[in-house]
């Protein structure tokens, strides 16, 4: 893939350099079952030894993706709202969570419950609201629902989003959404990134936090599966490490 990697080559030398932990995990959104594209990510996910967490949306959920999740300890499903629809007031950005209204808990609970009847115990308890907004009358319930997680977008700035549940978000993302979709630009991509690890690397965010990379399987063109499976890669080959949180599930990082 051209574009000039060498800016975030150069950072995960430094990385390496100073023995720096660099965790990494895959959150891929809107998964409700097996498609040709799904079959894709999951072979990336094979060949690149990266879990990849599925954001799966409860309601619409196929009994194909349980088939294809079974005995997949790479796959990780986890709860992608209730039914991915917007509630937000004219005007407003689009989200299922993000603002108060009748039934928010209640819809949060039978995601939870849902998943339970698909997936039984093969399933995390990490709620991804859709368009990852939230609101906060929300987050101080998620603990009491049963859910263990909260993920969005952008660094946390704490571990902890309420008691009980750990935050853990994505913070790279590849689709050019406000162009209509495709491909960032490779270099203003690589820049971002680089940023993103220069900051960690100087405290001005927490590290402890995985590095967390947003995909979207079913709107990926070829450049875009392209990119992915070359910055994964990228990443692991200097020196990341791959986390499925499904394995730290009883203390999430």
């Amino acid at each position: 893939m051209q574009g000039d990697w060498a800016p975030l080559e150069k950072e995960l030398a430094i990385w390496r350099n100073q023995s720096l932990d660099l965790p990494i995990w895959w959150r891929d959104d809107d998964v409700v079952a097996q498609t040709d594209a799904l079959d894709t990510l999951v072979r990336m996910s094979d060949d690149l030894g990266l879990p990849v967490h599925l954001a799966v949306i409860p309601v619409g959920a196929e009994v194909s993706l349980v088939t294809v999740c079974a005995g997949q300890a790479n796959l990780v499903p986890m709860v992608h709202g209730w039914a991915h629809q917007n509630h937000s007031p004219p005007g407003e950005k689009k989200a299922e969570f993000g603002h108060p209204r009748d039934g928010l808990v209640a819809d949060a609970t039978k995601a939870l419950t849902r998943m339970r009847e698909l997936f039984g115990p093969g399933f995390l308890e990490i709620f991804v609201p859709p368009w990852n907004r939230i609101d906060p009358s929300l987050v101080t319930s998620l603990g009491d629902i049963g859910y263990r997680g909260l993920s969005t977008f952008t660094s946390r700035v704490f571990r902890q989003a309420a008691p009980g549940l750990v935050q853990i978000n994505t913070h790279i993302d590849p689709i050019h959404w406000r162009a209509g979709g495709g491909l960032v630009p490779i270099e203003q991509q690589i820049a971002g990134i680089v940023s993103l690890l220069q900051d960690r690397r100087a405290g001005q965010t927490d590290k402890t936090e995985p590095l967390g990379f947003l995909t979207h399987h079913l709107v990926h063109d070829p450049s875009i599966w392209a990119f992915t499976e070359r910055f994964l890669s990228f990443l692991l080959d200097g020196g990341a490490r791959p986390v499925n949180l499904a394995d730290e599930a009883d203390h999430l990082p």
